[in-house]
């Protein structure tokens, strides 16, 4: 299997996220639901239970390590990522979404440098948009992430 993501560029400077990723030879995909960073206790079902406690930055964290655990489990890895979408709470000061403290693109930098360094911003990340939403799910709940990767040739 191959997969190739094309940088993004504007004006000559490198974007924060590729362009499109061709992938060639996959055995399949895996499509991940949207992710959020609740409680161990959350039920949606019986109503109990709610939503992760803790700031923006510790939500991308717990949502990035559920994709990374999610991904291995299914047989694929961040290593093969394709898109990411990304669903941020606002409200959002100047600047919009992009701007928003909910926004933690230096936490995703964090962890793909210790998982999977390529996919830094700085690097050569998948193709990924980011989206202001006013309410997700539970009321804090402050980011949801939507992942797609392939699935490799041979099981990682």
């Amino acid at each position: 299997m191959e997969l190739v993501t094309h940088r993004k560029f504007k004006s000559g400077l490198l974007m924060p996220w590729g362009k499109g990723t061709v992938v060639s030879g996959a055995r399949g995909f895996v499509y991940l639901s949207g992710n959020t960073a609740t409680a161990e206790d959350y039920d949606p079902a019986g109503r109990k239970g709610g939503g992760f406690v803790g700031d923006a930055a510790a939500q991308w964290r717990a949502i990035l390590t559920n994709i990374k655990a999610d991904l291995e489990e299914l047989g694929s890895a961040l290593e093969y990522l394709i898109r990411l979408t990304f669903f941020v709470k606002g409200p959002f000061p100047d600047g919009g979404v992009l701007s928003s403290p909910n926004f933690r693109l230096d936490v995703m930098d964090d962890f793909f440098a210790e998982h999977f360094p390529k996919h830094c911003s700085y690097n050569n990340p998948p193709p990924s948009e980011v989206i202001g939403v006013a309410a997700l799910a539970q009321p804090d709940i402050l980011v949801e992430v939507v992942a797609v990767a392939a699935l490799p040739d041979k099981p990682s």
